[in-house]
């Protein structure tokens, strides 16, 4: 079974949990550091509310909360060191990178160029599962891009990690608060 065979009925089978006027609106796959595969359902209602339900890999609700908030934090991590990575804008750095070539052909700039290219390649699309193989994956390609860019010090993802992790922890504390199910 495909990953998107599994979004699907993950969908199907929170949408069983949904009240009036509520639908999913949003699954998002996660694994622990267990190694155990999540699924973070969002449920969105006529009012703006918002809802959450995870469920495992066999369509049943997920009730400890401890997986429940590693799940939400692995996936908002993944999040952010996708938007973060080559300095949140990717496509133009590569584009930059290629005009420099062109203009002024800088010594490191096929360095640059190839870290550059295998930080995208290391980029997943969705559907991708969020977890820590992942994350580190992203984590290493963009700080050896940085370094090929002379960056030295403090590195500008790295610092948007740190930042992130404080918004990760929220947003799982806002799974855990709007859970639909009462968490042990």
């Amino acid at each position: 079974m495909t990953l998107e065979d599994q979004i699907v009925g993950a969908r199907e089978a929170a949408a069983t949990f949904g009240s009036d006027g509520e639908e999913v609106v949003g699954v998002v796959p996660a694994e622990t550091s267990s190694g155990r595969l999540i699924f973070l359902c969002a449920f969105g209602g006529s009012g703006g509310e918002e809802r959450w339900l995870a469920l495992d890999a066999a369509g049943e609700p997920v009730l400890d909360r401890a997986l429940v908030h590693e799940a939400a934090s692995i996936a908002a991590m993944c999040e952010l060191a996708e938007e973060s990575a080559g300095g949140g804008d990717l496509e133009a750095l590569r584009a930059t990178l290629a005009e420099l070539r062109v203009t002024e052909n800088p010594e490191g700039i096929d360095e640059a160029e190839e870290a550059a290219r295998a930080l995208a390649a290391t980029l997943l699309e969705a559907p991708r599962i969020a977890n820590l193989a992942y994350l580190d994956a992203v984590g290493l390609a963009a700080a050896r891009l940085e370094q090929t860019l002379g960056d030295v010090g403090s590195s500008p993802f790295a610092e948007a990690m740190k930042v992130g992790v404080g918004a990760a922890d929220e947003l799982a504390r806002r799974v855990e608060g709007t859970y639909k199910l009462a968490l042990v």
